[in-house]
């Protein structure tokens, strides 16, 4: 039996695509249009009657649980899940998550009988008690950047990741390279920055280099405490001459100390972040690509098509990282007065 995923990939567009059509929703151009009815028509495709949720007393909406809601590369997400959705007929609720009770509560709702008919997790663990709720209620959410088995995710390896940022500035000529974390938080489970660190590491000992204990520095997530953070660093005797920030609002707090000491940036210390969310483009930081809002559009026509297909076969996709030069990095101070 045909699925909405072979009507997409018959018709070349997006799984929201045809939705958007079969629900006459939204704008979409007189071809493309006509690829799809021809798609739907060639696969005698028929969507099941359990998709429209008709057995099953659930919400007509889908739901993103996303933690702090306000945090630049949360609102990224968020938007690219919105505007995947926005031309469908589900409308989204955004649920915030600012402490564990938060969690607790929505995915209480996700493994309940009146639920949302689709979901997208993002950055947090459920339990395995929630995971068996979300599977003995039907429930198909969709993760990103959270490894869970056996539900589709959008990811990714936030290791290489951290090599390649550490990569960037060894090529540079950098021996002392700084890192600046967030703190394990056992209340989350969140496992970025951790990774983010080894991958950190690796490009260390792969360069022959000490991956020194005190050129790391972890606290919680924001620009003041990755201030704080900086000057820690760069009072040691001998600082390092760049760092590698794991994310852009903490690698901004690196800037905020290198200006008020008077360091030029990057003749005098190099930094790079990681997202690249909008602000980072703007301010010329340095950071490795994470394609935030791009994992939101994924995620949305991943819940489309569990939607349209209820017991589907998850899908696992890992997005691309890149490192973005801008002119927050160059060589360290010894060879870049030569």
């Amino acid at each position: 039996m045909a699925t909405i995923v072979d009507v997409a990939k018959r018709a070349g567009v997006a799984v929201t695509t045809v939705s958007r059509v079969m629900n006459n929703k939204g704008q979409v151009s007189e071809e493309t249009r006509q690829r799809v009815l021809d798609a739907i028509s060639e696969l005698a495709y028929r969507p099941s009657p359990a998709a429209r949720g008709l057995p099953r007393r659930r919400l007509h909406m889908v739901s993103v649980v996303v933690p702090f809601v306000t945090n630049p590369s949360a609102v990224a997400r968020v938007q690219g899940v919105v505007h995947g959705l926005r031309s469908t007929d589900y409308p989204v609720s955004i649920l915030d998550v600012e402490r564990p009770e938060h969690q607790e509560e929505h995915f209480g709702l996700l493994g309940s009988g009146l639920r949302p008919e689709g979901a997208v997790i993002v950055s947090l663990h459920p339990s395995e008690n929630q995971l068996a709720s979300f599977r003995a209620a039907g429930t198909c959410p969709v993760f990103i950047d959270t490894d869970v088995a056996d539900f589709s995710r959008v990811f990714v390896d936030d290791r290489h990741g951290g090599f390649l940022a550490t990569q960037h500035l060894i090529q540079l000529g950098h021996r002392r390279i700084g890192f600046i974390g967030d703190k394990e938080d056992e209340r989350f489970g969140f496992t970025s920055s951790r990774l983010r660190r080894r991958g950190y590491r690796d490009a260390l000992q792969a360069a022959g280099l000490d991956a020194a204990a005190h050129f790391e520095r972890t606290g919680e997530h924001g620009r003041d405490t990755s201030a704080e953070l900086a000057r820690e660093l760069l009072a040691l005797p001998e600082p390092p001459t760049a760092i590698f920030a794991s994310s852009d609002t903490q690698a901004i707090g690196v800037l905020d100390v290198a200006k008020e000491a008077g360091l030029q940036v990057p003749r005098d210390l190099s930094v790079i972040g990681f997202d690249d969310i909008e602000v980072a483009g703007f301010l010329g930081l340095t950071t490795v690509r994470h394609p935030l809002y791009e994992s939101g559009l994924i995620a949305a026509d991943l819940v489309i098509e569990h939607i349209e297909n209820p017991g589907c076969t998850p899908r696992s996709v890992e997005q691309d990282l890149e490192v973005i030069v801008r002119v927050t990095t160059g060589p360290p101070p010894a060879q870049s007065s030569n």
